[in-house]
């Protein structure tokens, strides 16, 4: 996903220099192509930092970790989707506050954790 995103990076900020070098000349288009590219880049850099990087799981609930130690989602499986054994879609329910969405792609655990977390959310989104 990383190569993905760096390939959509530059895409998008040679996209903003050839469209904008033609109206306002290659000089001045410049820094508005590299000022594209690194908002880009840190909204991508952001977004990684914020992906959880463990979970625990409780009787009843589901905790997210992001990779300061960082509490970024916790609650119980509110629903959920089970999509061909390569994706699990959680819902999080906690006590107040608003849902979260938690995708766990089954290359980011061990296949039989993958199992486990799956069954457990079918039983808990079906209950």
């Amino acid at each position: 996903m990383r190569a993905a995103s760096a390939v959509f990076i530059a895409t998008a900020s040679a996209a903003v220099y050839g469209c904008l070098s033609s109206w306002l000349g290659a000089w001045q288009a410049l820094p508005l192509a590299l000022a594209a590219f690194a908002l880009l880049a840190l909204g991508s850099v952001r977004y990684d930092r914020a992906q959880p990087v463990a979970l625990t799981l409780g009787r009843e609930s589901l905790a997210a970790w992001g990779r300061a130690g960082i509490l970024l989602a916790q609650g119980r499986i509110a629903g959920c989707a089970h999509w061909g054994d390569r994706l699990l879609v959680l819902v999080l329910k906690p006590e107040e506050g608003r849902s979260h969405t938690l995708l766990v792609p089954a290359d980011t655990v061990p296949p039989a954790v993958f199992r486990e977390l799956a069954v457990r959310a079918r039983r808990r989104a079906g209950a």
